[in-house]
């Protein structure tokens, strides 16, 4: 799973399974799944997305997997069974914008050690490095350029088919469908999305 915004990018490592725990247990049980799924973290105010501005204000969304429950705030793909081809779009979308981020997140831990393993510091602490980490990496790529290995050693680890936990409410799902039609839509959609599905 990954949360980003202009601000910062925080990776949530998949942990895989610690005894007969899901990924999804783990991350309800962590302070940030306890306020995300209690509706306590300090989101933004809905906002309308790109080019919609007469549509309906939409909520700040972390970006999940299939391990993860869906909510109001966290959008997971759609599971293989209930496939069609808007959806199988939408899941291509939602897949690409999970790579981005996992790809910035690699390019970071390709250049600072500190990203190789768990950052065992208050959670302030670990903001702050990940600022700092940005401000190094972008001080470094205009000091020497960009280098393109950088961005090509960004291996994202194969999406597996997972099954969330509980029912979702159909305000999260409503959220969800809303960017199902969205990326469907003429003036949203990629020219080449309808190739990959």
């Amino acid at each position: 799973m990954a949360i980003c915004d202009a601000n910062y990018c925080f990776r949530v490592i998949d942990v895989g399974s610690y005894g007969k725990e899901s990924d999804c247990n783990i991350f309800k049980k962590s302070i940030f799944g306890k306020k995300l799924y209690n509706n306590k973290v300090n989101f933004p105010q809905p906002r309308c997305l790109p080019g919609d501005e007469q549509g309906i204000p939409q909520p700040f969304i972390v970006v999940g997997d299939e391990a993860f429950a869906l909510h109001t705030n966290l959008v997971r793909p759609f599971p293989g069974k209930s496939l069609n081809d808007k959806r199988r779009i939408f899941n291509y979308r939602l897949s690409r914008a999970r790579q981005n981020i996992e790809c910035s997140f690699g390019i970071l831990s390709n250049k600072w050690r500190v990203f190789h393993t768990t950052l065992l510091v208050e959670p302030n602490f670990a903001v702050a490095i990940t600022k700092a980490a940005c401000v190094l990496h972008n001080f470094v790529r205009r000091r020497d350029g960009y280098n393109s290995e950088d961005a090509q050693i960004c291996n994202m680890e194969n999406i597996t088919r997972r099954n969330g936990v509980g029912n979702s409410t159909s305000n999260a799902k409503d959220v969800r469908e809303y960017f199902v039609n969205y990326f469907n839509n003429p003036a949203h959609e990629l020219s080449w999305q309808k190739r990959v599905i």
